[in-house]
């Protein structure tokens, strides 16, 4: 049975981790006294819910969950500081504080220590997430004992709509454009005012026109899709917006 620790104190723990290259030793008191933190931790850096949903989400929601009340979120895996150091160059996290609890004491002292030594991961953390206030656990959404790495309760929606159950979510956007292209300016003007947060995918020499009318069906820039759905072009985008 995996435990459930609300309403009891964090772990009082030590975390190795490398700094500007140089050791530096991080404790629990640093991490969540006198704060309001967020904490998702999973089974390892570089694994693919990790990389591709759990922490990516996070990240992206980060200023929603500032906006209500969280002075930081943490992201913790029983990886060494080098590992979590290169996981955090090839993600976007610059949102979120990577921890490794290297030697697994954080998710023994949790009770969420595990064995996948069947997968060749040894000792590793289950998938969980939690709201700690002061050094004290508010609340926990801890992955179901299942085989394999269910991944249902421990998102950032999950997560954010406890905090705030009447919380809007920003919209984004996913922008196709070309340098120089007036239209694309206009578009991205747009949103800006709308306050929609939007990537821009400039197209290239690599990633030419014709990639983007494979996926868009569009022909000319910019291209845009919002919250996943296919807007079209700056004049399309001008008249969702007119309703």
């Amino acid at each position: 049975m995996l435990e459930n620790r609300e309403g009891k104190t964090v772990p009082s723990v030590s975390f190795k981790i490398i700094e500007e290259g140089k050791w530096k030793t991080l404790n629990s008191d640093e991490v969540f006294k006198n704060k309001t933190v967020v904490v998702f931790s999973l089974p390892g850096a570089f694994t693919p819910t990790c990389s591709s949903t759990h922490l990516p989400r996070y990240n992206e929601l980060a200023p929603v969950f500032k906006e209500n009340g969280i002075d930081e979120i943490v992201c913790l895996s029983v990886n060494d500081t080098f590992v979590m150091n290169e996981w955090a160059k090839d993600q976007e996290c610059e949102n979120i504080t990577l921890i490794p609890d290297g030697n697994g004491d954080f998710s023994a002292g949790m009770g969420l220590l595990v064995d996948k030594s069947a997968i060749g991961f040894g000792k590793r953390s289950w998938r969980y997430s939690m709201l700690v206030k002061n050094s004290i656990i508010e609340k926990m959404f801890i992955e179901p004992e299942k085989e394999g790495d269910p991944f249902e309760v421990s998102d950032a929606d999950t997560m954010l709509k406890y905090i705030n159950p009447l919380v809007k979510l920003p919209d984004f956007a996913t922008l196709f454009s070309k340098v120089g292209c007036p239209h694309c300016a206009r578009a991205k003007k747009l949103l800006e005012d709308k306050g929609v947060i939007y990537e821009e995918i400039v197209l290239t020499n690599k990633l030419t026109r014709r990639s983007m009318t494979n996926v868009t069906g569009g022909t000319t820039t910019p291209q845009i899709y919002l919250n996943g759905k296919y807007v079209g072009t700056a004049d399309e985008l001008e008249a969702f917006y007119k309703g």
